[in-house]
């Protein structure tokens, strides 16, 4: 066989291997979707696969019928832009100057850090020192508590390691200080870097609910996810109680899960193309 016809048949190959990876990864999609387009009694005959039975679009009228429902999602998008925002911001301030050999003390505090990602205090500490800091029915108490991870922070700490001395160096002839050096060298060079642990916060962010659970009972301050997860609630007590409402149930469940879903995905085409590398030098020097 010649190395041509080799050649073919790797990229043949590779790209049957993706096709099925693609299709692995947009079943449940799909699968979620058409639920949530499906009557409930299609749901529960598990008759709906990759596409409706019944097409309906009642769950999303019940979804969006909420008065409450796009405030919490206006308001949970802002949120989220806040927080990675300030997390971007103390996870540079807390990684740049971790990369300097010259700070005394430097492996002493990347191992302080290192150790709160091994063992934390647990959800009723964290609970008391939320309250204890007047922090409850506040936005603060879903920014705050996780505003920097370590993780993250190795990263964006292994991607300014791998930027030449060099430039720093011609920085320093030319009259720049530290922050000047960070500002205008070495940030515009970490934007992949920078994308990526943004896109890992906003995911972070966006996805968590449980925080809110926990800390928020005024509903001015709902999330989208709480605010879903109330719905849902609701909606299985009335059917438990057998009120006499027709509610799509299970329809109502994916159509909530779509709905709470398909913002974050709109900002994965946006960030793709920096996210690859960021995650790969990051694993690499990390």
């Amino acid at each position: 066989m010649s190395q041509t016809l080799k050649n073919r048949a790797v990229d043949y190959t590779a790209a049957f291997v993706i096709l099925i990876a693609v299709f692995i990864c947009l079943v449940p999609f799909l699968y979620i979707l058409s639920q949530s387009l499906s009557s409930n009694r299609a749901i529960i005959s598990q008759a709906v696969t990759i596409y409706p039975i019944d097409f309906n679009i009642e769950a999303y009228k019940v979804v969006f019928g909420d008065p409450g429902m796009l405030y919490s999602l206006f308001y949970t998008i802002i949120l989220t832009g806040v927080f990675v925002l300030l997390a971007l911001t103390v996870t540079i301030l807390a990684a740049y100057p971790l990369t300097k050999k010259r700070l005394k003390g430097r492996n002493a505090l990347l191992l302080m850090m290192l150790f709160t990602m091994y063992f934390s205090g647990g959800l009723i500490p964290d609970y008391l020192n939320v309250k204890n800091l007047s922090l409850l029915d506040t936005p603060l108490a879903l920014i705050l508590p996780g505003m920097m991870s370590v993780y993250y922070m190795i990263i964006l700490k292994s991607f300014f390691q791998s930027l030449p001395d060099s430039l720093e160096e011609a920085a320093h002839l030319d009259g720049c200080n530290e922050l000047q050096i960070l500002l205008k060298i070495v940030l515009p060079l970490s934007k992949p870097a920078l994308a990526t642990v943004s896109l890992l916060y906003a995911v972070f962010r966006w996805n968590y609910f449980q925080d809110a659970l926990f800390y928020i009972t005024d509903q001015e301050f709902y999330t989208i996810q709480l605010k879903l997860y109330n719905v849902i609630n609701i909606s299985q007590q009335m059917s438990g109680e057998n009120v006499n409402v027709n509610l799509p149930s299970e329809a109502l469940k994916a159509a909530s899960i779509m709905f709470g879903t398909v913002p974050i995905l709109l900002v994965y085409p946006w960030l793709q193309k920096y996210f690859v590398s960021g995650i790969m030098i990051g694993a690499v020097k990390g």
